[in-house]
């Protein structure tokens, strides 16, 4: 990307202001502020993203709590930061009851109403809500498609709502990533759909590449790496350039400690090959009887990516999903951040991973499940727009 004015820090006349809810580690948030919004308040159940908002995120409160046993909404923000303007947020989009016969399925019987509800009480401009494209295909086992389901009931609360799927290559992102994002306008507002979703501002010519997002990190081995780096290669491009601003060096870039065996595989995957495409002499071995071969073998499991392209979609298990292109190992949480467009002063608490067994969000999980902050960003800036047309 050569276009710095992409990465700058935007001004927001009206400043307008945001709450965040399932605020993750912020990525969200992270998006708006840089467009120039505020957010005074974000809410997050986990305790190590809740720490990673917290750090990153000084001027917001944050509160850690399962959002269902907030019911008093009078008293959660203060009186100074309001009006809000817009609610923002990922409702995860499965049921939270486990039990009866309630279908997890139902958007009614998930945290997405937990946004609904507070889309209703703050009665803000707009909102934005985030999901996976596999929302849009969804059916309840009454056959009733959930997007369908959404927009109702935002229709019944008062709001117009487009639904945009999104690539965030496409604006400014080095990974090929599809989210769905529900952007609704409140109905005393003027609906203009035509100009609800940011227009793409790069090409597949122009969008940054693997290489182009994370070459310029030390190029530590496996079991090498430690929590605070500084760095020793020069920016070579303005995406690198603009993930070091205000930056002293590089925080969470600790590789993998691989096995010996696990490297000898990595050393037999070629660009666009997994752990399936190995011979068998490298395949995974069963666990307690090294003699035989794994029958679980996934073909999206170390998969090395083409540095010369965007990276594929990093998700939440991506410690495990991909390897480095050149350096025989899986990536580091730093370079998935990278990957995510978050920049290097943005630093990630907890646990690096996490065993099935531990409950908290561990630094890859935090990254993988974050929308990255350049897509908010362009959400961000095309809001205050549209905004700023409405109140003029």
């Amino acid at each position: 990307m050569d276009n710095k004015d992409d990465f700058k820090m935007c001004s927001n006349k009206n400043k307008y202001k945001c709450i965040d809810l399932f605020a993750g580690c912020g990525g969200l948030s992270l998006g708006f502020e840089i467009a120039g919004f505020d957010i005074p308040l974000a809410i997050e159940i986990d305790d190590w993203a809740s720490e990673t908002y917290k750090k990153n995120h000084p001027a917001t409160e944050v509160l850690v709590d399962d959002i269902t046993q907030i019911l008093d909404l009078e008293n959660i923000i203060s009186n100074k930061d309001l009006p809000i303007d817009g609610i923002i947020g990922g409702p995860p989009c499965q049921g939270f009851s486990l039990s009866g016969n309630r279908d997890k399925k139902d958007p009614r019987n998930s945290l997405f109403m937990e946004f609904v509800r507070f889309v209703k009480y703050f009665n803000p401009k707009f909102f934005v809500m985030e999901n996976v494209l596999g929302i849009l295909s969804m059916k309840t086992k009454d056959n009733e498609h959930v997007k369908d389901i959404i927009l109702s009931e935002y229709d019944a609360a008062g709001y117009n709502v487009k639904i945009c799927k999104l690539n965030a290559a496409e604006y400014g992102v080095p990974q090929k990533r599809e989210r769905v994002f529900f952007i609704g306008i409140r109905k005393d507002l003027h609906f203009n759909e035509e100009k609800i979703s940011p227009v793409p501002f790069l090409s597949e010519e122009e969008q940054v590449t693997l290489e182009e997002a994370i070459m310029d990190l030390p190029q530590i081995k496996a079991r090498e790496g430690k929590e605070f780096q500084e760095y020793n290669r020069e920016p070579t491009n303005d995406y690198q350039k603009w993930a070091r601003i205000n930056s002293d060096g590089v925080y969470n870039h600790i590789a993998m400690r691989h096995t010996q065996r696990i490297i000898e595989r990595f050393e037999n995957i070629g660009y666009g090959q997994s752990v399936a495409d190995v011979d068998e002499c490298h395949q995974q071995r069963k666990r307690g009887d090294a003699s035989k071969i794994s029958g679980k073998v996934f073909s999206q499991n170390n998969m090395r990516p083409y540095p010369n392209k965007p990276a594929p979609t990093i998700a939440a298990s991506f410690q495990s999903n991909f390897v480095h292109p050149y350096i025989n190992r899986n990536f580091t949480a730093r370079e998935g951040a990278r990957i995510q467009s978050f920049p290097d002063t943005y630093i990630f608490c907890g646990k690096r991973t996490t065993m099935s067994w531990e409950k908290n969000i561990s630094q890859y999980q935090q990254i993988g499940n974050a929308v990255p902050p350049l897509l908010a960003k362009a959400i961000a800036e095309n809001m205050i727009q549209y905004l700023d047309k409405e109140t003029d």
